[in-house]
């Protein structure tokens, strides 16, 4: 007897009645509160401080529309969003791919400093936007995310031959004479999902992105990026090689984040494995991993351990949650904050994905599943 399918009805079970009686996954979120004090300007600009120009990235808004979906606040999705559309998006996100990059010119001017676009930032915006359609009744943000879906299948899905529609990393600089570059990070497979509702590209891109993201880590470890060559097939990138570190956290933090029925799961867990087994033996997750020998280097910060709560399990999960509480990320540690709320907020149950991408955070539970 196959026991899969009960035992996924269990899981999904279990976090119903969890949500239903936990209070603290439907009460006000203190991390996100937290967040928006330390790092998002009443503008609703994001600002990773990190970089002197004071940074914002397309990343960063597209993260911060997210959490704020998660968090049901609505009055800092419009500020978020306006902020995106202005500056980023020459004021129309469904109309302009948004530049990726902004802050302090070299001038002392504020404005874009690169125009290129970043295709992951461009997912998770389009993605948050039907999704807030869906859950709070806007026809509006489904007009704009389904525009902004297009855009991305023109400007930044190329079909390769041999392989199909690839999504590249920004809609210009990564395809060059037969190779084609790939940064796996930039799929949660759940956004994928959801987007395949719209038709093609997403429809293909969904059904090959399991063995894809399986071809790119031979041993169950993720590179950052890989490259895709005309005669060659899929081999390590020409610029960044094999390594795995900041990009390649995000890979398990999606994946450990799949519903139960999603398309691949089982066979995904079970393959990048080695990740686990990593982390159990040595306490902590490793800054560095190479993806095609397996050698390691460092010590991932607490947002490596934040980005891998969903995705282990037993004692490495319990090591991390015990480091993270005596260890958290500073508070305007952009990156390692975000990855902190994507893992503390599915853990504590704030939100989970559908098996078809739809987001159920811990408020919307009982929203009905139709567009608006």
């Amino acid at each position: 007897m196959d026991w899969r399918p009960l035992s996924a009805l269990l899981l999904v079970l279990a976090w119903s009645l969890a949500v239903a009686g936990d209070d603290e996954s439907s009460s006000p979120w203190p991390a996100w509160h937290d967040y928006q004090q330390a790092l998002i300007a009443p503008s609703g600009r994001v600002i990773d401080a990190s970089d002197p120009r004071r940074i914002t990235t397309s990343e960063g808004q597209s993260y911060a529309l997210f959490f704020a979906l998660v968090a049901n606040d609505q009055e800092s999705f419009t500020r978020i969003l306006a902020w995106t559309q202005r500056h980023l998006a020459r004021g129309d996100l469904g109309a302009v791919l948004p530049a990726w990059l902004w802050g302090r010119q070299a001038d002392g001017e504020w404005g874009v400093l690169d125009d290129n676009s970043a295709s992951d930032a461009d997912l998770w915006l389009a993605y948050t936007l039907l999704e807030a359609a869906r859950l709070w009744q806007r026809r509006d943000y489904r007009v704009i995310g389904t525009q902004l879906a297009q855009r991305i299948a023109r400007e930044e899905v190329q079909f390769v031959p041999g392989l199909g529609p690839l999504l590249l990393p920004a809609r210009r600089g990564f395809d060059d004479d037969g190779l084609w570059r790939f940064n796996p990070s930039y799929l949660p497979p759940q956004v994928v999902a959801r987007l395949a509702k719209l038709g093609e590209p997403w429809q293909t891109l969904h059904a090959k992105l399991p063995d894809w993201l399986m071809a790119v880590a031979p041993q169950g470890l993720a590179p950052d990026w890989a490259a895709w060559h005309s005669d060659q097939g899929w081999t390590p990138d020409p610029v960044h090689g094999s390594q795995g570190d900041y990009d390649a956290i995000r890979v398990y933090l999606w994946l450990g984040m799949l519903a139960p029925q999603a398309r691949g799961r089982e066979a995904l867990l079970a393959h990048f494995q080695p990740m686990q087994a990593l982390v159990t033996r040595k306490g902590r997750p490793p800054e560095r991993v190479d993806a095609a020998s397996g050698v390691q280097e460092g010590t991932g910060n607490s947002g490596f351990s934040a980005a891998l709560l969903p995705f282990l399990s037993g004692d490495a999960a319990k090591a991390q949650r015990h480091y993270l509480s005596q260890h958290p990320p500073a508070p305007d540690a952009y990156y390692s904050q975000s990855l902190r709320l994507f893992g503390e907020g599915f853990v504590s149950g704030r939100y989970r994905f559908a098996a078809d991408g739809r987001l159920i955070p811990a408020w919307g539970a009982s929203v009905a599943g139709s567009e608006p």
